[in-house]
């Protein structure tokens, strides 16, 4: 039995409508989807406990707090067996925001924000390109997002 088959449409709705908002209130989600408010506050703490719902708060504009370079690093390691010890490492560094095990020419992709350049270049060689096991790095610097959304949820 999949994930799928433990949630229903109203399940569904109500993620629809608190992934595009995650501030409104659960009187607002229960009104729209014609629940009460402590129907809908059950069913978010169980796709909570479901793992459907993962994390909460706000989302920090990194610009607005002087963090202005937005970069993805491809990582070269030795030999694939020592990811996880790498992974542990790299989730040591603040800066790195999301870390991804990929197939493809990279074995780990991450996504890190910098004050600047100088700053991302410490990152990179103090922290990053010193961990035992990584071969070599490969840097994109973002030159703008575009979008940023939340995936479909349709019922």
């Amino acid at each position: 039995m999949t994930l799928r088959n433990h949630l229903d449409d109203v399940d569904l709705k109500i993620l629809d409508i608190i992934s595009r908002n995650a501030r409104i209130p659960f009187k607002d989600v229960a009104s729209e989807v014609g629940i009460s408010r402590a129907a809908v506050h059950q069913r978010v703490n169980r796709m909570v406990e479901l793992e459907v719902i993962t994390g909460s708060g706000y989302y920090v504009n990194p610009k607005k707090v002087d963090y202005r370079t937005c970069t993805y690093i491809g990582i070269f390691l030795e030999k694939g067996g020592i990811y996880t010890d790498v992974a542990n490492r790299l989730q040591e560094i603040p800066e790195i925001v999301e870390c991804h095990y990929t197939t493809g020419q990279y074995a780990i992709f991450v996504k890190v924000y910098a004050k600047d350049n100088e700053h991302l270049k410490n990152i990179l060689s103090e922290h990053i390109q010193k961990i035992q096991g990584v071969s070599s790095t490969e840097t994109f610097i973002s030159l703008e997002e575009t979008f940023r959304r939340s995936l479909p949820i349709y019922s």
